[in-house]
């Protein structure tokens, strides 16, 4: 481990690391982003990360919540991004810490354009996206060779908080899984897009909330019922929506649940 630990770079004062924190586990963090919370002397850290992760941290780092969630007073993007580059500027050590990966749906593209455009020295460590670590421990894989050879990643809001402007019919042909992010909110809206273009309304959904943590849960529905499915749940985001065969594989390759199972029988 410390000769793996070793050849991870410096990280220099004045610099700022966009740091993917994983779907939630705080076990599945990339050893970058663990030996860069040791590091840090400030984390600028999102809603989604968990107090168990922010505890990784040195005993001197400075935590600065930076959490955006929909429907909430939030900061404004450019007023974090203003504060990533003072803070580097005041030759800080700084992480912009992300949940799931910086650049799948977390605006890191946006943030890491800003510190190039300011000259401020950047590194982005990836992290495991939700969509993909979220769904495994669901016991949903995102490919299976007898469903599905491709897959589509959407948001399920656009900048101004709508229903994005995409091609539905396009999607709703096109891909046999789909998983939809922050989709929750706009559930009864995209699923009415998709069947209307040609999906079934008995195609098999599942919804994941606060994947790959103790709190998860999932609602395994039918694209006509998942919107009154969720509501009934009473269950609240963050969540994942995964449309497609591969969510009829749940019952087999459902680890997860059982594995929590045991662990309370124990």
């Amino acid at each position: 481990m410390d000769k793996i630990l070793s050849k991870i770079p410096p990280f220099e004062p004045g610099s700022v690391w966009l740091v993917g924190a994983g779907p939630g586990d705080a076990g599945l963090l990339t050893l970058y982003a663990y030996e860069a919370l040791r590091q840090a002397d400030v984390l600028v850290y999102d809603a989604l990360v968990g107090q168990d992760i922010l505890e990784l941290t040195g005993p001197g780092t400075i935590l600065e919540y930076a959490g955006k969630r929909g429907g909430k007073p939030s900061p404004k993007q450019n007023d974090i991004t203003e504060r990533l580059i003072a803070l580097a500027r005041e030759g800080k050590r700084v992480i912009r810490l992300k949940g799931g990966d910086p650049y799948i749906f977390g605006r890191g593209g946006e943030e890491a354009l800003t510190l190039a455009a300011h000259n401020i020295p950047f590194r982005v460590i990836p992290g495991i996206s939700s969509g993909v670590g979220g769904l495994a421990y669901a016991g949903i894989p995102l490919t299976h060779r007898e469903t599905n050879s491709a897959v589509t990643f959407l948001t399920g809001h656009d900048a101004s908080g709508e229903v994005p402007d995409v091609n539905w019919e396009y999607i709703a042909k096109g891909s046999p899984v789909i998983v939809v992010y922050m989709g929750v909110r706009h559930i009864r809206s995209i699923t009415e897009r998709l069947i209307r273009h040609g999906r079934s309304q008995d195609e098999s959904v599942a919804i994941v909330f606060r994947a790959t943590t103790k709190d998860q849960k999932i609602v395994v529905s039918t694209l006509a019922n998942a919107a009154q499915d969720v509501e009934k749940s009473n269950l609240k985001p963050p969540a994942l929506i995964v449309i497609g065969e591969v969510v009829k594989l749940r019952p087999d390759l459902d680890w997860f649940d059982r594995y929590l199972a045991s662990e309370i029988e124990d």
